[in-house]
């Protein structure tokens, strides 16, 4: 019985990224950066919608990044890791459906509705990735987290196929002067049935995953929330040299962070740009969703046979191939096969970063922790994008951000490269159990 609660719990947790994926790719990655670019921000010039978009992403970034370590430290505390989860949940999906109001020229209001939504998204994963090593056995976290991706990819990728099919098809059965207007209501709805998807397939979690136990650490007796959260910040900076790989990897997940994130939320914004049809964009999106499924599984297979660190080499390496060739993008096709390429990598690499972080930290810091891991993630999407707008603003289009990448990635390659990985999960469980022992 309890053998079948713990692979229900997996089953539940999993299910998550199933529904918020669908954020991930009709709000972030397919549709909405096309409507933004031409009917939200279809007044402006074609590299400052670019150029906008990636502002906005920053920002957001930068809010949720902000506000995730002291969050974080109070959701240990209170051991409310699932209600601050919840919260930020109905944050994005409330801040989603709102989306359905943006019309053309509204680009500042899309850009509003967006900012919240990413916020409530990016918020909710920190709680999401710190529940991780309470429902994952040691030797089950790499496995549990590339099927948390690959079950992402596939929900994500079913509902963006069902928008698609709206935004395509639905407008053929009207009369050709109502097209445009029924094409934009039909995109709009979309926006709409991303909030329901993420809201209705976060039940299994909040029923059938249990919080965690709470843990009261010597000398936190009688401290509210907020005082113990800056009290564990205080502790946890205090102690940074104790955790001396966790900041390397940390550091070196923020790098080449920078590039992944940026690949990510400019791709279609980029494709717009130099123009790459509508079809094409939303199409290769939804065909790297599929593919990606796949492939999330196999590098948690790999990481059993290289080593989760070679296995990151090699995604940062053929992302590295990726960002240059997408200097030299000029047709259709390259864009799909661009697009197959990035399948290959983009679920391994942020599965066997978030398996590797949570083998890096205790696990009764985990949301503290993933909400430092959620800062360095965050202020890559800041960085990346920003710099991807002024380059694109000063250049007057954005071949060379595209270039640029590749630093990110050879130098995320060379931090990792210092983290000694035993030697951190040695530390880690160390200061378990003292943590442990001083509950007691």
């Amino acid at each position: 019985m309890e053998e079948q609660l713990h692979k229900r719990a997996i089953q539940a947790w999993v299910m998550y990224d199933w529904a918020n994926s669908a954020f991930a790719t009709t709000i972030m990655a397919a549709v909405l950066p096309v409507y933004y670019a031409t009917v939200a921000a279809g007044n402006l010039p074609p590299h400052m919608a670019t150029a906008y978009w990636g502002f906005t992403t920053s920002i957001s970034a930068l809010i949720a990044a902000l506000i995730s370590p002291v969050l974080g430290a109070m959701a240990d505390f209170r051991g409310s890791k699932k209600r601050f989860l919840t919260i930020f949940m109905l944050i994005g999906v409330t801040s989603t459906a709102l989306l359905y109001f943006v019309r053309t020229g509204d680009w500042l209001l899309a850009s509003l509705f967006f900012l919240f939504g990413n916020i409530g998204f990016a918020g909710s994963l920190v709680y999401y990735d710190a529940l991780l090593p309470h429902v994952a056995r040691p030797d089950e976290i790499d496995k549990v987290s590339s099927r948390g991706y690959a079950m992402g990819y596939i929900g994500g990728g079913i509902l963006l196929a069902i928008n698609l099919a709206m935004i395509l098809f639905v407008p053929s059965f009207f009369p050709a002067e109502q097209e445009g207007e029924i094409t934009q209501l039909m995109t709009r709805l979309s926006f709409v049935t991303v909030a329901v998807w993420w809201l209705v397939f976060t039940f299994p979690l909040l029923r059938r995953v249990s919080e965690p136990e709470r843990r009261i650490i010597r000398g936190e007796e009688g401290f509210s929330p907020i005082q113990a959260a800056f009290s564990r910040l205080g502790n946890t900076f205090k102690e940074i040299r104790r955790y001396r790989d966790l900041s390397f990897f940390l550091l070196a997940f923020w790098v080449y962070a920078n590039g992944i994130g940026t690949i990510i939320t400019m791709a279609t914004a980029y494709g717009a740009e130099i123009g790459i049809t509508q079809n094409t964009l939303i199409g290769t999106l939804l065909m790297v969703q599929f593919l990606a499924a796949p492939f999330a599984i196999l590098f948690g297979w790999l990481s059993k046979k290289l080593g989760v660190r070679p296995s990151i080499y090699l995604s940062l390496g053929i992302y590295t191939v990726i960002a240059i060739a997408g200097y030299f993008l000029r047709y259709e096709w390259q864009f799909w096969t661009l697009g197959a390429a990035v399948a290959t990598v983009q679920g391994g690499s942020q599965a066997l970063s978030r398996s590797l972080m949570s083998r890096l930290m205790p696990k009764s810091k985990s949301a503290e922790f993933f909400s430092f891991f959620s800062v360095f993630e965050k202020f890559a999407n800041i960085a990346g994008p920003f710099l991807f707008g002024v380059v694109s603003t000063l250049m007057g289009e954005s071949r060379l951000s595209i270039a640029s990448l590749v630093v990110f990635f050879a130098v995320g390659i060379f931090l990792l490269s210092r983290v000694n990985i035993e030697r951190g999960i040695r530390v880690a469980e160390e200061d378990e159990q003292r943590m442990i022992a001083e509950a007691a």
